[in-house]
């Protein structure tokens, strides 16, 4: 069993910057892959950054590519997403996630979600 607990979220202007956090407790952290995903009122969750187990390899929606940054610290369990020029259209919940080796789909374990809200 692993649990997540998602903190960083907060109010911002356009333009600004904020840092997720996700502290992991229980299994193995270095043994998944982890990700962010959002939600904004009326719409899907989606898929915003993954990074692998190693660290070594992100990917990233289209809509983040360049504004934001996933990385992890295997020594402190915890993954996190640094978003800089926030736009109103990032307004979402966040949630990061944790998908283990033998997952195909995200995801096996999910934070509860923390609230980041973009002012223009």
């Amino acid at each position: 069993q692993v649990q997540l607990v998602d903190s960083g979220g907060g109010l911002v202007q356009a333009g600004g910057s904020l840092r997720l956090s996700c502290a992991a407790s229980g299994r193995t952290f270095s043994s998944y892959a982890m990700g962010w995903f959002r939600q904004a009122p009326g719409k899907e969750r989606e898929f915003v950054a993954s990074i692998s187990r190693s660290g070594g390899s992100t990917y990233y929606a289209d809509s983040v590519k360049g504004r934001f940054t996933i990385s992890r610290d295997n020594a402190k369990n915890t993954v996190y997403l640094q978003m800089n020029s926030l736009k109103p259209e990032d307004t979402a919940v966040y949630y990061c996630a944790a998908r283990g080796p033998s997952t195909v789909k995200w995801a096996d374990y999910w934070g509860q979600g923390t609230q980041v809200t973009v002012s223009s």
